[in-house]
């Protein structure tokens, strides 16, 4: 049965490579797609994407682990994301994280236990101004207190 699932995993693959191209500037196309079915990036797809690209599977894995936005371990159904900036810092995003991780009973860089919500934290999103600012799958949350973060978690609950 393992054999049939490689096999349709590599045939989903060939058809984003196919879609997306044979090249290396491809890998990042191909990687989003996978990453949107399957919600990360395992070893056997990262290896597959390697052979079709006829690049170095390193390659492939340093790019999964240079972007933050794509994994290659499981991850939660929400992925909340807390910018860890200097201008962040500066408007008390340590309130922020510690309301955060008090609500869910775990720390940043961890999954709860439902495999609700993952916690991470990520560099720059661009909302410096208005800050402390998180990323809750797809959309921004600025301007954030205790209280709104968590407000904010209960939605996704």
């Amino acid at each position: 049965m393992l054999v049939v699932e490689k096999n349709a995993l590599s045939e989903e693959i060939e058809g984003y490579v196919n879609k997306y191209g044979k090249d290396r500037s491809s890998l990042m196309p191909v990687l989003q797609a996978i990453q949107r079915k399957h919600s990360y990036i395992n070893d056997f797809a990262q290896q597959e994407v390697a052979r079709l690209l006829d690049i170095h599977p390193v390659e492939v894995f340093s790019v999964i682990s240079f972007y933050s936005f794509l994994h290659s371990k499981p991850t939660g159904r929400n992925i909340v994301r807390l910018c860890r900036t200097i201008s962040c810092d500066m408007a008390n995003k340590s309130k922020i994280v510690q309301a955060i991780e008090r609500e869910l009973g775990i720390k940043f860089g961890e999954t709860t236990k439902d495999n609700r919500i993952t916690l991470e934290f990520t560099n720059c999103i661009g909302m410096c101004d208005q800050g402390p600012a998180m990323i809750v799958n797809d959309r921004v949350y600025t301007k954030l207190d205790p209280e709104k973060a968590v407000n904010i978690l209960n939605e996704i609950k």
